[in-house]
């Protein structure tokens, strides 16, 4: 049985390449927000999150981010996205 991890962290970066060494962290983001699951499966499929202006649906397997609206707005061209474990509380 697998379980959904309840909270993650993404973080909105100015862009993202396969060489770059260390991951980013919330530190270095142009913003991050904590997002915890809703219960609810988003139009992708795969489990919505939702916290602090972020709304996702997450592949918690891969950590990718199948969708993504910050503010209610999808987010610009030139931007990425990393999911990263949410920070202990």
């Amino acid at each position: 049985m697998t379980t959904v991890p309840r909270r993650f962290e993404i973080l909105l970066v100015a862009g993202f390449t396969e060489s770059d060494e260390t991951p980013p962290t919330s530190a270095h983001a142009l913003r991050s927000a904590v997002v915890e699951a809703t219960g609810e499966t988003g139009e992708s499929g795969y489990p919505r999150y939702a916290g602090n202006g972020m709304e996702a649906d997450i592949d918690p397997a891969t950590r990718t981010v199948e969708a993504l609206l910050v503010d209610g707005a999808e987010i610009d061209y030139g931007l990425s996205v990393r999911v990263v474990a949410a920070p202990a509380t």
